[in-house]
């Protein structure tokens, strides 16, 4: 059966899109999927994007619920370290399957 979405908004897809979408944010949560890491290791490893562009990108995952942000206030300098939310862990078996299929291409 084939569906048409008068309303784009009603499109799952486009709803996950709207969230999900963009150049970054999936290689964002590939690289939290295990553990939690901090800016800087982060950023490592994806050195194409620049401070500006994760930071940002970090924010609007953070504000969509997807990835939590935890101060550590018990180092010195303070650091700040991202992982995914519970939200954000049930996108862990689609992340696994983009990278079994990236792996075959």
């Amino acid at each position: 059966m084939r569906y048409v979405y008068k309303n784009p908004e009603n499109c799952p897809v486009t709803r996950i899109m709207s969230v999900l979408g963009g150049r970054w944010k999936f290689i964002i949560l590939y690289t939290l999927r295990n553990t939690p890491k901090r800016f800087g290791q982060i950023n490592h490893f994806i050195p194409s994007i620049s401070n500006k562009v994760l930071t940002e990108q970090l924010r609007e995952l953070e504000e969509d619920g997807i990835i939590e942000r935890r101060v550590l206030t018990d180092r010195i300098p303070v650091n700040v370290e991202y992982s995914l939310s519970e939200k954000g862990k049930g996108l862990i078996p689609i992340i696994s399957l983009m990278e079994s299929w990236g792996e075959r291409i």
